[in-house]
């Protein structure tokens, strides 16, 4: 449990950095995600969580 809060609390400092660094490069790349298919971005979503799978597995093993 301990490992997940840390999982969470880093994901939450790298959107946070993002943001800080390059708010209007973010606020661009959100609005170019309306022009994107549905499907597109569940398969990226998929994949991205497989990937994320695949290196916790590894490292975990």
């Amino acid at each position: 449990m301990n490992e997940l809060a840390i999982a969470f609390g880093l994901f939450l400092f790298i959107e946070g950095i993002l943001y800080a660094i390059f708010p209007s490069k973010m606020k661009n790349m959100l609005k170019k995600l309306e022009t994107i298919k549905d499907s597109q971005l569940r398969t990226a979503g998929l994949i991205f969580a497989i990937i994320g799978f695949i290196i916790i597995y590894y490292i975990k093993d």
